[in-house]
């Protein structure tokens, strides 16, 4: 199956979880109705992106997988016959949590889980407070389509990230995402901000030879704390080819992307720039330092 219908589902939050989730399974079964095979979901979807503060009523929207979202979706999956990347905040232990993609197979079945390794701990993205770092590694899923290497948002600017998923033989890489500026940012360091989002993903297709889908969330959220100026989410969702080629991208409203991956060209790009090749392995034993003193 060379040829993957994808779509990818740009959202802004809704007044409640209910509407939230209600918007997004709209959203999903129209990417199914114009033939998407595989749909991904943006980080922690189905609801606020709450790490804006250090809230602990904030847990009490963790769940279990499996649980009520892995039920809900994992119907929805094998209803329409669709691959689906969710997004959740996942409750482990008491006390123990993660930012947690579930992959839902065509039938409906949990394919596999990633949790977020690189959690950021910085001015309205507080994550450190919320989520446990991931301990399950750098490990495609296996699904029906092909191995899908899942990472989320904050790992999306680490190339180590990309390439050990690459190594283990992922066919793409898929970053649910939750990024936006500072509204008080000039025009000038948001355009840079954003720009850096964007070339360090394509730059994962180009270095590994395979295509990146990446959603983000769209739409303004504000602190619920009234101390920072809330976060405006920009979308701007794409789908890049393995040379780093745009074949789709979104803008900064809602949208729906769908477009169709060639993963023959996978095969193809890697023949002419054999990166995997011509690594030299033998040289990198400084990777697994934290810095050269």
């Amino acid at each position: 199956m060379n040829k993957l219908k994808v779509a990818l589902v740009q959202q802004s939050l809704r007044q409640n979880r209910d509407e939230t989730i209600a918007a997004t399974v709209a959203a999903i079964r129209e990417a199914a109705a114009q033939g998407a095979q595989l749909v991904t979901l943006q980080e922690l979807h189905t609801g606020s992106y709450f790490c804006q503060t250090e809230d602990t009523d904030c847990f009490e929207m963790a769940e279990s997988i499996p649980g009520p979202s892995t039920e809900l979706f994992g119907a929805l999956a094998r209803e329409l016959g669709i691959v689906l990347v969710t997004s959740l905040f996942e409750r482990r232990a008491p006390g123990l949590y993660h930012n947690t993609a579930v992959v839902l197979d065509r039938d409906g079945s949990i394919a596999g889980t990633y949790r977020k390794m690189h959690i950021p701990d910085d001015p309205a993205f507080y994550e450190k407070f919320y989520f446990t770092p991931g301990d399950l590694g750098f490990e495609p899923v296996q699904t029906s389509l092909g191995k899908l290497g899942v990472l989320v948002c904050w790992d999306q600017w680490y190339p180590e990230a990309a390439r050990l998923m690459a190594l283990a033989g992922a066919e793409l890489l898929i970053y649910p995402t939750a990024i936006g500026w500072d509204p008080r940012d000039s025009d000038a360091e948001k355009k840079r901000q954003q720009d850096a989002w964007i070339t360090i993903q394509r730059a994962h297709a180009v270095a590994n030879g395979i295509p990146v889908l990446s959603v983000n969330r769209v739409g303004f959220e504000a602190d619920p704390s009234g101390v920072g100026a809330g976060i405006q989410f920009w979308g701007s969702s794409f789908v890049a080819g393995p040379q780093g080629e745009f074949l789709a991208h979104a803008g900064q409203e809602e949208e729906l992307l769908v477009v169709e991956v060639d993963r023959r060209r996978s095969e193809d790009v890697r023949r002419i720039w054999p990166f995997l090749r011509d690594r030299r392995i033998d040289a990198y034993q400084d990777l697994v330092r934290r810095y050269r003193d």
